[in-house]
């Protein structure tokens, strides 16, 4: 008897341990948070502020995959659960539920609300990861679309990491591209976006004829459940993105996007092969390759070059140098914006052409830098 209290009391003590760990660095993390985004993102950062003093918040969290232990992803999951109880009071809070008269204080609600839904939320922690299928990211690939476009003709797209494959509507939107005008504004959904530099200014939208999307969680954009969690991946202050992200999913309703359940490395020659059926096959990735470890991203790399040896075969690249360092023209660069670099191969050569640097939800894009 006295052998399993000894052992009991050595487990606990155990348990204990690690439990106060995760605590502490969750803890860490959401208070780290509220710092940073005190400005940008006021409530979120009164959110994070106080989470990171509620133990039974940040044990949520304990289900979650350490690749996924990060603030907005507790975030995403209550704003989820919140889009589908707009009476709550914690609602009256969040602009993009657009309801008035908010009562009561904030983070006394979120706690509650977490709180009161313990299953749901740890549902959502443990199978959920965040997405942010920015539509402005379109503005990304216009430009050296548009050199493409000038260059070869007809592309046909392979998008890695295209979660609902939003940006592969970049044929069917409008651009209020600043200076230089409106592009396609025949179009229900227009972008804007602020350019310095003196990019290639297309006269109309790209030139794409057939495209895929691959990702390892697709997102279906028929299926309400799926695009709510797109919705709530939104913080709720960015209220434009969040009616921007809407129309951009009804109009891939109305065109059918196509994206497929595959894996980044293992099945992009497949896509890629069956692109170059249809026109030039183009790969895009964008703040997608910083999820994979340094030895995949060096496997993306040489998989784009086995098929570059045989095939004309262009990529371009949307990423952070300090996140891929692994990518061409990242080498020896520590840089932590968005840099979009255009690599191409031809007649079996590879080049790398650094185009610009750009925000990270495609509101601006400085050309040249």
């Amino acid at each position: 008897m006295s052998g399993f209290f000894s052992w009991s009391g050595l487990f606990s003590a155990t348990t204990r341990s690690t439990y106060s760990r995760h605590v502490d660095d969750l803890a860490r993390r959401f208070a780290e948070f509220a710092r940073a985004f005190e400005v940008g993102a006021p409530l979120y950062a009164r959110i994070a502020e106080r989470v990171a003093r509620e133990p039974e918040v940040l044990d949520l969290m304990s289900v979650t995959p350490e690749t996924q232990r990060v603030p907005v992803l507790l975030f995403a999951s209550a704003h989820h659960l919140l889009l589908a109880e707009p009476s709550h009071p914690l609602a009256g809070h969040y602009p993009n539920l657009d309801r008035a008269n908010p009562e009561g204080d904030v983070t006394d609600h979120f706690v509650d609300f977490v709180l009161s839904r313990p299953e749901p939320m740890r549902d959502l922690l443990a199978t959920r990861s965040t997405q942010t299928n920015e539509i402005g990211r379109c503005n990304w690939f216009l430009f050296p679309m548009s050199i493409l476009n000038d260059e070869i003709g007809s592309l046909a797209r392979v998008d890695i990491g295209s979660s609902a494959g939003l940006t592969l509507l970049a044929p069917y939107i409008g651009y209020d591209v600043r200076p230089g005008g409106v592009i396609a504004s025949g179009s229900p959904l227009t972008i804007d976006c602020d350019v310095r530099g003196e990019p290639p200014l297309p006269s109309r939208a790209p030139d794409v004829v057939w495209s895929v999307g691959v990702d390892a969680s697709p997102i279906d954009v028929h299926d309400d459940d799926q695009v709510r969690w797109l919705e709530a991946c939104v913080w709720p202050d960015q209220v434009e993105r969040f009616t921007r992200l809407r129309s951009a999913v009804a109009l891939a309703r109305v065109h059918d996007v196509h994206v497929e359940k595959g894996d980044a490395v293992d099945d992009l020659a497949d896509a890629v092969h069956r692109a170059r059926e249809h026109g030039h096959p183009l790969v895009t990735t964008s703040w997608v390759l910083n999820y994979l470890s340094g030895e995949r991203r060096l496997g993306f790399v040489e998989a784009l070059d086995r098929i570059g040896a045989t095939t004309d075969l262009s990529w371009v690249i949307a990423e952070s140098p300090h996140e891929t360092p692994e990518l061409p023209g990242h080498a020896g660069s520590d840089e932590l914006i968005t840099v979009i670099t255009l690599v191409t191969w031809r007649r079996g050569r590879r080049s790398v052409n650094r185009l610009a640097t750009t925000h990270p939800h495609g509101h601006w894009v400085n050309w040249g830098a």
